[in-house]
């Protein structure tokens, strides 16, 4: 994903144009494509600044978040449920969720569950 061009660049353009440029001469005078200075100046004349939105971030969780309890207390009456298992658990209740977000919602939550116990220490040599 590339980085939104600087809050100084967008200023710059758009004092420009408030300053009597069109949006497509200010565009070419600064470098930037004709679309980001109509979108800059409108920004500013909505919201007063040009500063961009933040990028990225996790946009579907609350929907599995929302049945936490539900997948926690499957997980609690079963401890070696597997994630194909829990999914088909959740489907019988009319939830739908992927292996892949069932997996993200126990890594943001920090939970781990191991089918067994991890290798036991070697005498010989130290293990991590």
């Amino acid at each position: 994903m590339g980085k939104p061009l600087s809050v100084d660049l967008r200023e710059r353009v758009v004092a420009a144009v408030d300053g009597g440029l069109s949006r497509r001469k200010a565009a070419e005078r600064f470098g930037v494509s004709i679309s980001s200075a109509i979108r800059w100046t409108s920004l500013r004349r909505r919201t007063g600044e040009v500063r961009p939105k933040r990028q990225g971030g996790d946009k579907r969780s609350a929907r599995i978040e929302a049945h936490g309890p539900l997948i926690l207390s499957l997980v609690e009456a079963r401890r070696d449920i597997t994630l194909v298992e829990l999914r088909a658990a959740l489907a019988e209740r009319g939830i739908g969720a992927a292996v892949s977000t069932l997996w993200r919602f126990f890594d943001r939550h920090g939970i781990t569950l191991k089918k067994r116990p991890g290798t036991r220490p070697s005498r010989t040599v130290p293990t991590s």
